[in-house]
């Protein structure tokens, strides 16, 4: 029980008497009853307002969770009470998840239940709960407030960001995959078997053109191959300690796991083979390839618990160890960040001594907070030295990448915003031009 404004103000007002009581002798008998009259209004008051445990509880919400998007959340609160209840509502999230549009006011007639819609934001993934409901709620004369916590433990299992999957579903169906930044890549007549002939389409080149049986028909007809299926491959997540830096609240691993599963999802649909790899300075997490859609379960129940290791990434035993499990020939796609020029060179280094029969492509996360310190405008001095060191260690990184471009490596930079579409685009390019 919480004393409301309205109770504090009067116990204060009435309290002024009995203390001046030795100034006004005559008002301390009255005041003195007021007080006692008072107290038994704030008691009956209790008595005659509802409970706690005439309300009931209950939270209904997927035992699934995707980090970083907005998951929809509802709290059902049926009233016993034989009076209407103006209910302050709040869920308690946890340290792994943040509410929105809550705490929301509701008022809930005897015998009825009332619903409150709200979202939950997951920030960080594995296994978590939701463990408790607060409730707050003024007494019918207004006195006090009744707050109560009640235990509602809710299991949940916080996965990346799968929803961008059905996201993906959905605008590729309507032809509107350039809204998230993927390219329109032809991919049909890419391939190298004959699959049939078609008329002539408005973007086809003209060596598909078939041109006897245009000139059997008598308009342009075109050949058709299959694209390419079965092809490998292989997500290298770099687990490290460097990948806990955070953009907008989400660090680094996850924008990659994010990216990987998304990549995942379209490879295994175009029926590709697809395999994970998570290291560290050690082997965190190695999924064996997969093919077809089910193999997209198989990747979230073995990544959606990986976390960011304390310790430096050791490029040279993940490569090591991959050359033993992937014998074929596969793109390799490594995600991973680095803070200095000399990590590059290690990364550029492994790529190159150990992708004989991989195609390898790098894709390197950009350090967000750097580059905005680079670009800044100096104040002072020593704002004006910070810009100029960033701007130095940002050159000296891309001299590095151009150097390992040049040595066949494929390297691409990007925000970590834009590496789900980096990530699908390059593996498009590759499919559409048979580089794997």
């Amino acid at each position: 029980m919480i004393p409301t404004r309205r109770l504090i103000l009067v116990t204060t007002g009435l309290a002024l008497p009995l203390l001046l009581a030795g100034l006004f002798p005559a008002t301390a008998e009255l005041a003195l009853l007021a007080n006692l009259v008072l107290l038994a209004v704030a008691f009956t008051d209790l008595l005659i307002s509802s409970r706690p445990d005439q309300l009931q509880i209950r939270r209904e919400i997927s035992d699934v969770l995707s980090l970083g998007a907005e998951n929809p959340a509802e709290l059902h609160v049926t009233s016993r009470s034989p009076f209407p209840v103006q209910l302050t509502i709040h869920d308690d999230p946890g340290p792994d998840c943040r509410v929105e549009k809550l705490p929301q006011v509701l008022t809930i007639k005897p015998d009825r239940t009332a619903e409150v819609n709200y979202t939950i934001r997951p920030i960080r993934r594995g296994q978590s709960a939701l463990e408790a409901v607060h409730l707050r709620f003024p007494t019918r004369l207004g006195l006090w407030n009744r707050h109560s916590v009640r235990r509602l433990e809710t299991p949940i299992r916080i996965y990346p960001d799968i929803r961008a999957v059905y996201r993906y579903e959905l605008l590729a169906r309507q032809n509107r995959l350039t809204e998230i930044g993927v390219r329109n890549t032809r991919m049909p007549g890419q391939g190298s078997q004959f699959e049939r002939l078609r008329d002539y389409r408005y973007g086809d080149e003209i060596r598909s053109i078939d041109w006897k049986a245009t000139a059997r028909q008598q308009r342009l007809i075109s050949r058709e191959f299959n694209v390419e299926r079965n092809q490998n491959i292989v997500l290298m997540v770099d687990c490290g300690r460097f990948m806990r830096n955070e953009v907008e609240g989400i660090s680094y691993l996850d924008y990659a796991l994010n990216a990987a599963l998304m990549l995942s999802y379209i490879a295994l649909g175009q029926g590709d083979n697809v395999a994970l790899l998570a290291f560290s300075d050690q082997i965190e997490r190695y999924v064996r390839p997969v093919h077809g859609r089910p193999g997209m379960q198989q990747i979230l129940r073995s990544t959606f618990d990986l976390q960011v290791s304390d310790r430096v990434s050791d490029f040279s035993r993940a490569f090591e160890y991959l050359t033993q499990v992937q014998r074929k020939r596969a793109l390799v796609i490594l995600i991973t960040f680095a803070t200095n020029e000399l990590q590059l060179r290690v990364i550029g280094e492994s790529l190159r001594l150990r992708s004989l029969s991989w195609l390898p492509l790098c894709i390197l996360l950009q350090d967000v907070r750097l580059m905005d310190l680079a670009n800044s405008q100096p104040k002072s001095d020593v704002a004006a030295f910070h810009t100029a060191a960033a701007a130095e260690i940002l050159t000296i990184m891309q001299d590095e990448a151009e150097r390992i471009r040049e040595s066949g490596v494929s390297l691409i930079d990007t925000a970590p915003q834009l590496l789900t579409e980096q990530v699908i685009n390059q593996y498009l390019r590759a499919k559409a031009q048979n580089l794997m």
